[in-house]
């Protein structure tokens, strides 16, 4: 998974129907009209309407690693529930 830059979007899916697992996660990764990086993130079951969380920062940098945080939690999927993610869409 790319390191996520304003205007970005990435939509992932983790789906197994052995193991009843049907997760969704998106990440967005945009500018306020005040400058300032904002990381949107949601997460539930596919066809829910989930949870989500903004998060805001001064530092793109900043923004970017707590980006790259997340995606790398789910690229450990796997191991904790058994299923990895998959790339549904990536919009730059």
């Amino acid at each position: 998974m790319d390191t996520p830059t304003h205007g970005s979007f990435i939509w992932l899916e983790a789906v197994c129907a052995e193991r009843n697992v049907a997760r969704r996660y998106t990440v967005a990764v945009s500018r306020d009209l005040f400058g300032a990086s904002i990381v949107e993130f949601a997460w539930g079951r596919i066809g829910t309407k989930g949870q989500g969380r903004a998060v805001s920062f001064a530092d793109e940098n900043e923004a970017a690693r707590f980006a790259r945080q997340l995606l790398k939690r789910r690229a450990s999927a796997p191991k904790r529930i058994g299923v990895p993610y998959r790339e549904v869409s990536l919009a730059p």
